[in-house]
C-alpha cells in the first residue's frame, strides 16, 4: 500500500511539476505587487484543482460513453504520458516553454498559462484518469488518490507563494534540471502503464 501511495505521489508530482511552475509564475507576475502575486497564485491553484477534480470524477464516464475500452485508453494514455515525459527530458524544459506564453490581461494569467497548461497539464489530466480507473481502484483508493493530488497542489501553492526566494536559490537552470529528472521518472511510469495496457488487451482477447 505504501509503495502504491509513493508511486502515485511521484507520478502526480512529475506531471504537475510544482518546481517547474515557479519560473512560469514569476514570468507571468513580473512587476506585480506581492498582494497581486498571492491572488494569482491562489486563483491558479484553485482553477487547477477544479479542472483535475473534474477529470477525476467524469473522465472515465466520458470514455465509457464513447465506448472506449479501458486497455485501449491505458495504452494510449501510457503512450501520451511517455511522449510528454520525452519532451520534458529532451525538449525545452517546462519553464523555458511556458515562460514565453504571455497574456495581456493580468488576471487571465492565472488561467493561462499558469493553471492550464502549466499546473493542470494535459499529462496531469490523463494521469488522474488512469489513477482512478473504476475497474482497478475502489472508492477508498480513489479518495486517497484525490487526497494525494490535492496535497501536490497544496505544495504547488506554497511554492508559488515562496516563488521569489526559491527562484533566487535554484534559478531557471535548477528548475529545468528538476523538470528533466521528473521527466525521466514519468517515462518509467508511462512505460509501465503502456505495457500493462497491452497485457490487459491481449488477455481479454484470449479470454
Amino acid at each position: 500500500m505504501l509503495d502504491l501511495l509513493l508511486t502515485q505521489f511521484v507520478l502526480l508530482w512529475a506531471v504537475i511539476d510544482p518546481v517547474g511552475s515557479v519560473p512560469v509564475f514569476l514570468s507571468q507576475t513580473k512587476g506585480m505587487t506581492a498582494v497581486q502575486q498571492r491572488r494569482i497564485a491562489f486563483k491558479a491553484v484553485f482553477i487547477s484543482a477544479i479542472t483535475l477534480v473534474f477529470f477525476l470524477m467524469a473522465g472515465q464516464l466520458l470514455l465509457e460513453a464513447m465506448e472506449v475500452p479501458l486497455p485501449a485508453f491505458q495504452v494510449a494514455g501510457g503512450l501520451v504520458l511517455l511522449l510528454f515525459a520525452l519532451t520534458m527530458i529532451f525538449g525545452e524544459s517546462k519553464p523555458e516553454q511556458e515562460m514565453a506564453l504571455k497574456d495581456e490581461n493580468l488576471w487571465d494569467k492565472a488561467v493561462y498559462p499558469l493553471a492550464i497548461p502549466s499546473i493542470a497539464s494535459p499529462g496531469a489530466m490523463l494521469a488522474i484518469v488512469l489513477l482512478t480507473d473504476n475497474n482497478r481502484f475502489g472508492l477508498v483508493q480513489q479518495a486517497i488518490t484525490a487526497g494525494i493530488m490535492l496535497s501536490v497542489l497544496l505544495i504547488t501553492l506554497l511554492l508559488l507563494l515562496m516563488a521569489n526566494p526559491i527562484q533566487r536559490l535554484i534559478g531557471n537552470a535548477g528548475a529545468a534540471i528538476v523538470s528533466r529528472v521528473m521527466g525521466l521518472i514519468l517515462a518509467s511510469v508511462a512505460m509501465n502503464e503502456l505495457l500493462s495496457g497491452i497485457h490487459s488487451y491481449f488477455t481479454q482477447l484470449q479470454g
